[in-house]
């Protein structure tokens, strides 16, 4: 375990109240554990589950919910970082790695050939079952969700004036965090 000083946050359109009724429901949903703060605060504590490529971890960390202007600010701060390496995951690319070096040693050593084909197989077996599905779940994607359940789309362009609005552009979330985890690929 280790400290992190990174702070990841997003500015929604909605009052605090509302912005920690959609931080709830995006904890429930990924499976994360939200502990509301006593005494009617906005904000708590959030154990947030993580992957990272082989890595999978946990971040847990303060969270508030602040005014901000005509909407809110969420921040989450990880104050702690706990990460584990996939061991099925390392064992698979350690038995494609010896499979990869049959593949590229029979030009030295012939007798190796009749087991090239096998060390191709090996190693194109780990692309697929390993490095073609890591992907990486962090803080960001969590505040993505927040923003999804509070009816804003993230990272969206300004939207055009409507008449709903009056006249004015209707808000979007702005993203604001510092990468914990490596970058994230596409989801499952």
């Amino acid at each position: 375990m280790s400290p992190s000083p990174a702070e990841h946050a997003i500015d929604l359109p909605h009052p605090p109240a509302e912005a920690l009724r959609a931080l709830a429901a995006a904890a429930d949903e990924w499976g994360a554990d939200f502990a509301p703060a006593a005494g009617g605060a906005w904000g708590g504590e959030l154990r947030l589950p993580v992957i990272a490529g082989l890595r999978r971890g946990l971040l847990s960390g303060p969270v508030a919910v602040t005014p901000d202007g005509r909407g809110s600010r969420v921040a989450f701060r990880p104050a702690v970082q706990d990460y584990y390496l996939e061991t099925s995951a390392i064992v698979v690319l350690a038995i494609a790695a010896v499979g990869a070096l049959l593949t590229v040693a029979w030009p030295l050593f012939p007798r190796l050939l009749p087991a090239a084909p096998l060390g191709a197989v090996l190693a194109l077996g780990a692309w697929f079952l390993v490095l073609s599905r890591l992907r990486g779940e962090g803080p960001e994607e969590f505040l993505r969700r927040v923003a999804g359940h509070a009816g804003v789309e993230s990272g969206a362009a300004e939207a055009p004036e409507t008449p709903e609005t009056n006249g004015a552009a209707a808000p979007r979330a702005v993203l604001a965090a510092a990468p914990l985890p490596p970058p994230a690929s596409d989801r499952e």
